[in-house]
């Protein structure tokens, strides 16, 4: 392929396979957001949240993932653009991670909404 080709469409998907890989074995908080949301998801099966809860949950969940996977980009372009400590660039950094705490923030606040009235509703039936 020349220097200025776009890859097609395999291509592409392949090296988005090796993006996600690398994020997931080299970033914990990556791992601990897959599992995190996977968890979540078995208990939305367990409480038969509905399709729209579903939906949200999911989009919840990818916008935490996507932020991470963006987080970690940003990160080895810093590094490769400034190897050597530097104000900005940690603060680049800084900001990249404070996306990833906005969008878990946010998934938090929709799992409060989804399960907090079915927990309550639970614990008053055990009561």
């Amino acid at each position: 392929m020349g220097r200025y080709e776009k890859p097609g469409f395999w291509c592409s998907l392949n090296q988005a396979r090796r993006g996600l890989f690398h994020t997931w074995t080299t970033q914990g908080h990556m791992k601990f957001h897959v599992v995190a949301g996977s968890g979540v998801l078995c208990i939305a099966a367990l409480f038969g949240v509905t399709k729209f809860e579903w939906l949200i949950l999911i989009l919840a969940i990818g916008c935490v993932i996507g932020a991470e996977v963006m987080n970690t980009a940003l990160e080895i372009v810093v590094d490769l653009v400034q190897p050597n400590f530097d104000l900005l660039a940690g603060r680049a950094k800084d900001v990249a991670s404070g996306a990833v705490l906005v969008a878990v923030i946010q998934a938090l606040i929709v799992g409060m909404v989804i399960f907090l009235p079915r927990l309550v509703g639970l614990v008053s039936r055990i009561l």
